[in-house]
């Protein structure tokens, strides 16, 4: 068995508003900060796994994103493996 890392991207998906981004992105004004044009906010997430093989890692946490990480009806996913 190998170990693994996972670094997990979740982001709502373009054609969605995103209302926290919304937000943030009107109060970079208050900051001082005029040359925002647009923020989106979603999640980061640290898997650490064990496999057999790259493979079977990959497979693993596709079904993590897919089945529950993720909700693909407003959010898209990626993910990089790293072996540790």
């Amino acid at each position: 068995m190998q170990k693994y890392k996972a670094s997990i991207k979740i982001m709502p998906l373009k054609e969605l508003l995103d209302p926290q981004g919304k937000t943030v992105s009107k109060s970079m004004k208050n900051l001082e900060i005029d040359t925002v044009e647009d923020v989106r906010i979603g999640k980061y997430i640290e898997m650490y796994l064990s496999a057999i093989s790259r493979v079977e890692a990959e497979k693993m946490v596709d079904r993590a994103c897919k089945k529950l990480l993720a909700n693909l009806i407003m959010e898209n996913y990626e993910f990089e493996l790293t072996e540790i």
